[in-house]
């Protein structure tokens, strides 16, 4: 695949955060809705994801000003684009097309430096391992099989939308992120396409372990099966920490995923 086959001749840098970028913007409620859900009858400020279908030229100009300043890959806005977090409203294709389009342009300036796209895939808001309510245990707001429903929907709009890979990010639950997985290769298989699988976890607090308890080494065991092209954490506690959980796990990592 292209996407592999830059890494093995030098460093592709991923673009920055989506959402303090719109915050720029100050956008109001009136803006989120645009025309298209004026008579909404909810409130939808703060839904980011929407905003490629009611502000596509604000998500197209983020974009390109990511791959100005560098980035080889830039992620589409489609975070929270399953319908798990939200009723579909068709987002997630529209998102990889908003993404796709700004990184052919910035490869046709520029051949010899092309740029990529990667699918945002968030956690949802619901967790599969963990018990929501404190007097229930055995409880769970969502099953494994939602998930996989959910997820495949959206993976399967970022495929056909153009992306180059699937970034399952922000992992708090690694059962949420098995079951992402689980939908990308049905998708990928449906299609009868492969586009490449990118992870990112995230840890809860300075034990370094995720929100569902497991350890860094643990969650790296956890995903170990899959064919990924990289697994990594986001920015949780800062770079100096990070650096401390990625030392702790290197040696196992490169052994055992690579």
């Amino acid at each position: 695949m292209k996407l592999r086959k830059a890494l093995e001749h030098r460093i592709l840098v991923l673009d920055g955060a989506m959402g303090t970028m719109i915050q720029r913007y100050k956008l109001g409620e009136t803006d989120y809705r645009g025309s298209r859900f004026a008579q909404w009858g909810s409130l939808v400020k703060g839904n980011n994801d929407l905003l490629v279908l009611t502000q596509p030229d604000i998500i197209s100009t983020i974009h390109t000003e990511y791959l100005e300043a560098g980035a080889d890959i830039i992620e589409t806005n489609t975070f929270n684009a399953q319908t798990i977090s939200m009723d579909d409203y068709g987002m997630a294709e529209s998102g990889a097309r908003l993404a796709r389009q700004a990184a052919d342009e910035f490869t046709a300036k520029n051949p010899d430096k092309p740029r990529f796209v990667a699918g945002a895939v968030g956690p949802t808001n619901k967790t599969a391992s963990m018990s929501p309510d404190v007097n229930n245990p055995a409880y769970r707001a969502v099953s494994f099989d939602d998930l996989v429903v959910a997820y495949k929907e959206q993976i399967l709009a970022l495929i056909e939308g153009g992306v180059d890979a699937l970034l399952i990010e922000t992992i708090f639950d690694t059962l949420n992120a098995k079951a992402a997985i689980f939908a990308a290769e049905e998708a990928m298989t449906e299609l009868g396409k492969r586009v490449e699988i990118m992870l990112s976890a995230t840890v809860a607090d300075k034990s370094g372990r995720t929100l569902s308890g497991q350890t860094i080494r643990a969650f790296l065991a956890s995903i170990s099966h899959a064919n990924l092209l990289s697994v990594g954490l986001n920015c949780s506690f800062g770079g100096s920490f990070l650096l401390v959980c990625k030392c702790l796990s290197q040696c196992w990592f490169a052994k055992s995923v690579w």
